[in-house]
């Protein structure tokens, strides 16, 4: 019996060695990726021309005020819960009202 529980710590033991250092080599090439993506990404910026979004044009309301009230909620929603960016929240905002 002891035999056998000696090798059953001697495989925890080695077991557990290799997961850690597995762990420790997945978060270091993560790491590494999220450096060399970091400094990528100011030159993929830079490269991309900048377009003006034309404005949207206004269109006539035809929707009834509750039907707008709901959009507006559900709008509300979709920002709390980090769906939008204020400036989409924004911009769809202004399509709903038609302003």
């Amino acid at each position: 019996m002891p035999g056998l529980l000696r090798g059953v710590a001697r495989t925890a033991a080695v077991a557990g060695t290799a997961t850690a250092v597995s762990n420790r080599v997945s978060r270091r090439q993560g790491e590494r990726w999220a450096r060399r993506s970091a400094e990528a990404a100011p030159q993929a910026y830079a490269a991309a021309p900048v377009q003006n979004p034309q404005p949207p044009v206004p269109t006539e309301q035809t929707t009834a005020p509750d039907d707008r009230i709901a959009a507006l909620t559900k709008l509300g929603e979709l920002r709390s819960s980090g769906v939008l960016t204020e400036t989409e929240f924004e911009s769809e905002k202004r399509r709903i009202l038609g302003l």
